[in-house]
């Protein structure tokens, strides 16, 4: 829990209420946490599942985390202390997300159960929606998108999930995702389903 330095500030209560905000934009606000290792396809169902619901008229965004990086989280590295500021931030920026009403979908590694938990924590209960992407580590070596795994291997990147750092698997997500057996499309579509079945597609 990061340590609160700023003195004399107070919160202040917004004219526009959250429940205002999601009337409006006729669905629920809600964070969907794409967890899993490096080229399991976490960017690309969030991508997907944002471009379905985009296109039936959803108000929704994506935080990835490399892109994340490259702003707000620019000064971090990967460090476990680090690891755990970077889920900290988006944690934080999703929370504001979800309270405009906006369907946020993020996509990041987030290798510890205690970080993704601290984030939960911070939303009502039902708007964490935590999706393990699930794929073989072997099967996520061959895909290596970024060359990551090679350079991991080659030991010119220290600490890297799923070689010499390791992976919190969520222990009760909400969903799991068989992205080593199923294609990109299904898997969004199963994403979808469960958004309808929850109630958070329609108020």
């Amino acid at each position: 829990m990061a340590e609160q330095k700023a003195t004399n500030v107070h919160w202040h209560d917004h004219s526009v209420t959250k429940d205002e905000r999601c009337q409006l934009n006729g669905h629920s606000g809600a964070v969907l946490w794409f967890t899993g290792l490096s080229g399991s396809g976490k960017s690309t169902i969030a991508n997907t599942v944002d471009h379905k619901l985009h296109a039936t008229g959803k108000r929704t965004f994506v935080l990835d985390g490399d892109n994340i990086r490259m702003g707000l989280n620019k000064n971090l590295g990967f460090s476990a202390d680090d690891r755990a500021e970077n889920i900290r931030r988006i944690g934080e920026v999703a929370k504001l997300f979800c309270s405009a009403g906006i369907i946020t979908t993020t996509a990041f590694i987030s290798p510890y159960r205690a970080d993704r938990d601290a984030v939960r924590a911070l939303l009502e209960d039902g708007e964490f929606v935590e999706i393990l992407v699930d794929a073989p580590l072997e099967v996520c070596e061959s895909r290596d998108p970024k060359g990551l795994y090679k350079k991991a291997r080659a030991g010119e990147i220290k600490g890297f999930t799923g070689i010499d750092d390791p992976y919190e698997a969520p222990e009760k997500p909400e969903l799991v995702l068989d992205s080593g057996n199923k294609g990109i499309d299904d898997l969004a579509d199963e994403v979808i389903a469960y958004l309808e079945t929850h109630g958070i597609l329609n108020l």
